[in-house]
């Protein structure tokens, strides 16, 4: 299966949900480039940004279960850059 560059964008105003998001991000982990939290206090909430390169199927999955979230918004950028399995290295999760 192809996969993607994208970032998930993701603000999060309801910090009961943190447990259960980064479960969901522990569950990608092999798929996750970097990751950036920033913790705005005056507003707060809590906004991250995920640099996944992955399956689309997997990259919309993941934005998808994220945004369903009581209290956090989820929005995915693509790259044009579409790789097959065997371009640039191993595909170490097919």
């Amino acid at each position: 299966m192809n996969k993607r560059v994208a970032l998930i964008s993701i603000i999060v105003s309801d910090t009961a949900q943190i447990g259960r998001l980064n479960e969901y991000l522990h569950e990608a982990s092999g798929y996750i480039i970097g990751r950036m939290g920033i913790p705005y206090r005056e507003r707060k909430i809590n906004i991250i940004s995920v640099a996944v390169d992955a399956p689309q199927d997997l990259i919309s999955a993941l934005s998808g279960k994220i945004g369903k979230l009581e209290g956090v918004s989820s929005r995915t950028t693509y790259s044009d850059i579409i790789t097959a399995p065997d371009e640039g290295g191993e595909d170490q999760h097919a």
